[in-house]
């Protein structure tokens, strides 16, 4: 089954965090008080962020530490002009109530089905019987039930082992190719609440975000390096000079919050510190290979699934929107190891793999590759949030604004929409709803 996101079948909360969707924001005041208000992050949370401060009114400076805007939402095209694929989000997830859903349709962006099961899928190199194949399915079927909330904050893991060996198998195959985890780090009760509905493929989420914001202000290449919160005013420290502001909103990923590359004078308070311990990044990975029409048409094969002994399981996307390309997607400490042993052992081992499915013909098949390590990344130090078993209420928790001038945002605070654009993209306008209401706006 393709899982290269999160699935879809998630208990459905109630959330305020949708009250004021992106692309019909309400009519706010014509100018707001308070003086400047930085925002820290042109991911979609700041994006979305200072977009809401824009039309208030409010007066704002957008600072990123990259040379471009929209973050994990990112359009790789360095294996060529016709051959991009979406380094980061691809999906838009719970399209009936993602507020980039009516964007991407106003947009004219193309669609991709989902197909279910991928069709091949090899064990050690090895074509799978028909018994392994039923095995890895048996152990899909009720993994539901078992993940469903039964008293206290157990790991995936943990709550999966009830199911027997092949629902433990499940539940890891899941945790690691959705959430980018290994399901012993990753909390049943968090992993419950997270939304469901329908997934929308998209051809170019990274591109639809930068398009989409094109017109915002922004300083690239210009990151923050402390946030001095003991005074009247917040002042902040970047590698270009200092800014004062009013207020602050921090939209930067937890990897950055965690690694100290941004520090916080004085530091996090108690509340917010314990709940950031509570979250870590995972560790989801993309392998982009370009391979030779000549030589393999991907969509004859169909997506496929390599799992190794001892090693990290593959899923590869092949020829995602007729494009000669396989994307191997993977997760957790297999895919850790990958990022940190570089992009040239990354894309061979991936080569590899992809050699085993598609067997002799496949020989000198890949052209190119390119690896979005997100866990290398200085930027993000990681792929997405993960709350760990028995910090469920960390989300929620870290939302609470320090000195009622520092707020915090992004997709490890959207509640059930974190590990996605459109629940970054709610969280960010939440937190600059927040910081119109401080200053009296």
């Amino acid at each position: 089954m393709r899982t290269a996101r999160p699935p879809t079948r998630r208990a459905i909360l109630a959330a305020p965090l949708l009250a004021a969707p992106l692309l019909a924001a309400p009519a706010l005041r014509a100018a707001a008080r308070g003086g400047t208000v930085v925002v820290v992050g042109a991911g979609s949370a700041g994006l979305a962020a200072a977009a809401l401060l824009r039309e208030a009114g409010q007066s704002f400076t957008l600072l990123e530490a990259r040379d471009r805007i929209g973050g994990r939402a990112f359009t790789d095209r360095s294996l060529g002009p016709d051959c991009p694929f979406d380094a980061g989000a691809e999906y838009i997830h719970w399209a009936e109530r993602n507020p980039w859903a009516p964007i991407a349709r106003a947009a004219g962006v193309r669609f991709a089905s989902e197909d279910g099961w991928a069709r091949t899928l090899t064990i050690d190199d090895r074509a799978a019987t028909e018994a392994e194949q039923a095995a890895r399915r048996a152990g899909f079927s009720g993994l539901d039930a078992l993940l469903a909330p039964k008293g206290g904050d157990p790991s995936l893991a943990e709550a999966a082992r009830a199911g027997g060996p092949n629902a433990e198998q499940a539940a890891a195959g899941l945790s690691r190719l959705s959430l980018g985890e290994d399901p012993e780090r990753v909390s049943a009760v968090d992993y419950d609440r997270l939304w469901s509905g329908t997934d929308l493929w998209v051809d170019g989420y990274g591109d639809l975000v930068a398009r989409h914001f094109a017109d915002l202000p922004v300083r690239l290449a210009c990151p923050v390096e402390v946030i001095d919160w003991s005074g009247p005013a917040v002042r902040v420290g970047t590698a270009r000079g200092a800014l004062s502001a009013a207020a602050v909103i921090v939209t930067v990923p937890v990897g950055v919050l965690k690694s100290g590359a941004l520090r916080f004078t004085p530091g996090l308070p108690d509340l917010q510190q314990a709940a950031l311990d509570g979250l870590h990044m995972g560790a989801y990975t993309k392998i982009g290979l370009r391979l030779d029409p000549g030589k393999i048409d991907p969509a004859a094969f169909g997506d496929a699934v390599s799992v190794a002994t001892g090693g990290p399981t593959l899923y590869f996307e092949m020829g995602p929107f007729g494009r000669p390309l396989a994307v191997a997607n993977l997760g957790g400490d297999g895919a850790r190891d990958l990022c940190r042993a570089g992009e040239a052992a990354a894309v061979a081992h991936a080569t590899e793999r992809l050699g085993a499915i598609l067997g002799a013909q496949a020989r000198g098949a890949v052209l190119a590759g390119r690896l979005a390590g997100w866990w290398t990344d200085p930027q993000a130090l990681g792929s997405y949030s993960i709350v760990a078993p028995g910090h469920a209420e960390a989300r929620d928790t870290l939302r609470a604004p320090m000195g009622g001038r520092v707020f915090l945002a992004g997709e490890a605070l959207a509640g059930g929409g974190a590990m996605t654009v459109g629940g970054a993209t709610l969280d960010g306008e939440r937190a600059a709803r927040d910081v119109l209401k401080a200053l009296g706006a």
